[in-house]
């Protein structure tokens, strides 16, 4: 078990080099968007320059799950369409689809069926951006990506003690590790200079009204992943389903024919969710 503190645990995740490319390649997306009078030509040039990673955008934009099957032909429409911030999401969502699948299994279906879950709720809701939402239900748990790839190990003895004990992932992580997957992730999403309102629904999913930049959007993965644990979508390291956060509930405003519909329609995507991970 990793014997460190905070701040030793925090440089280590901060630069680890297990996901080799997508560093560099955020770094310099990042650094283009804060060019003032940049354009979206710009930006889907320098993206398209990367066939690889091209093939893979245009693969997940343009799959059932996503919601635009065929409809999208270009880098170009799809930065236009969706705006920088969710391309630049989806560029991370892409780069760690393998490494999802092969660390954990199950977790690429859990993170897709939270997605998508979490934009019919902010839908619902009149969310401005749902989009970005999606975005964050989709990267909410990179935290446990890095836990796995850092420490695969004493990750799997964490996920038989939450097991044995009935316990979530979570509770597991704080008493073995000293930080939960949420702060994990939130430190490389800092690091990695992702939108202030990502980088705080990451770190605040499991105590979204923490959240001061947004706590609505915050809320939605928040139920949305307890909505697709209890749906049994995936696997998000325990077989556990927590009890939602009273306040972020209320606060939420959803009545029962509102979670129906919501319900409904995920499960209307859970097919399309389990053949875009089996391919």
């Amino acid at each position: 078990m990793p014997d460190m503190d905070s701040a030793l645990l925090r440089k280590k995740i901060e630069h680890i080099q297990s996901l080799p490319t997508i560093p560099s390649v955020l770094k310099r997306i990042s650094g283009m968007i804060e060019k003032p009078g940049i354009s979206l030509q710009e930006i889907s040039t320098f993206i398209s320059n990367d066939p690889a990673l091209t093939t893979k955008i245009l693969k997940m934009i343009n799959s059932a799950v996503y919601g635009f099957p065929g409809r999208i032909s270009s880098v170009s429409h799809a930065t236009v369409l969706l705006g920088l911030n969710v391309i630049k999401g989806l560029l991370i969502g892409v780069s760690v689809f393998e490494i999802m699948q092969k660390s954990m299994v199950g977790l690429w279906e859990h993170s897709l069926g939270c997605a998508v879950t979490a934009r019919i709720m902010a839908k619902k809701k009149g969310v401005p951006e749902p989009e970005e939402v999606y975005v964050a239900g989709l990267l909410h748990d990179i935290g446990k990506v890095i836990f796995i790839l850092e420490f695969p190990r004493d990750y799997e003895n964490a996920m038989h003690a939450a097991d044995a004990e009935g316990l979530t992932i979570f509770e597991i992580e704080k008493r073995l590790f000293h930080a939960h997957h949420a702060t994990i992730g939130s430190w490389l999403a800092e690091k990695w200079s992702f939108p202030g309102n990502l980088v705080e629904i990451i770190k605040y999913h499991h105590a979204p009204l923490r959240s001061r930049r947004a706590p609505l959007e915050a809320s939605i993965v928040h139920l949305s992943d307890i909505l697709v644990r209890a749906q049994a979508t995936g696997f998000a390291g325990d077989h556990f389903i927590p009890a939602v956060d009273p306040a972020a509930f209320e606060f939420l405003s959803l009545n029962e024919s509102d979670l129906m519909e919501i319900i409904k329609e995920a499960e209307d995507s859970r097919n399309a969710i389990e053949e875009s991970a089996s391919e």
